[in-house]
């Protein structure tokens, strides 16, 4: 399995090992709690996604570790950029883990410009903001979600309210999904199989916790 460049990074040698594990086997080594603020402009456009990603205990300290360049315990101004630019270099190949479909059709998203590294009770917060390629109009059904095709993070929503939008418009309804790994496995059993085959870092898609718009005409 190809290894997502940000882990390699930020950890080395110390995690470099892990990452080679086939898509059956493999499962979560970082774990982080997301929150997504989905803002809407008037004429029913998106607008923007904010991103706020909060690391587990472990990796936050094997960043700190990696970052902390001048050895006093804490991540400077010049570290947190730092960091945060490496980060938004390893992600550009994996869209920043996002995802947003339209009806089924995935949606390409612009790169955020830059992203916020921060440190906040010892904890890797992580922040940023992006937008789509061109005006994604609110019609049919779009989900937004999060999920690394690695396998190797599981990056997830703990609470519904971890999940805001801000003008949704009144021909929309809204709901959060949270696939059963059994039910999504049972609907998805042709794709999966097509998938494993074609590309199997791909997978964990379908067991993404999202947001799901439905919008009338």
């Amino acid at each position: 399995m190809q290894a997502s460049r940000i882990f390699t990074a930020l950890c080395g040698a110390l995690v470099s090992g892990l990452f080679h594990a086939a898509p059956a086997s493999a499962h979560p080594h970082v774990f982080a709690e997301a929150r997504l603020e989905l803002s809407i402009n008037p004429d029913g456009t998106v607008k923007s996604l904010r991103h706020v990603w909060r690391f587990d205990d472990f990796f936050s300290s094997t960043v700190l570790v990696q970052f902390d360049k001048n050895k006093d315990l804490k991540l400077e101004k010049l570290e947190l950029e730092a960091l945060a630019k490496t980060v938004h270099d390893s992600l550009a190949d994996y869209n920043y883990f996002q995802l947003v479909t339209q009806n089924g059709k995935d949606v390409a998203m612009q790169a955020p410009d830059h992203m916020i590294a921060d440190f906040k009770d010892n904890r890797f917060l992580l922040l940023f903001e992006s937008h789509p390629k061109a005006p994604l109009k609110l019609s049919g059904k779009i989900d937004f979600g999060i999920y690394d095709p690695t396998f190797y993070t599981a990056i997830d929503f703990h609470n519904d309210a971890d999940i805001v939008v801000d003008g949704l418009p009144a021909n929309c309804t809204k709901k959060v999904i949270r696939p059963d790994p059994d039910q999504a496995i049972a609907q998805n059993q042709k794709t999966l199989t097509d998938a494993f085959f074609n590309d199997p870092t791909d997978l964990s898609k379908i067991f993404a916790t999202k947001l799901e718009l439905t919008c009338q005409p």
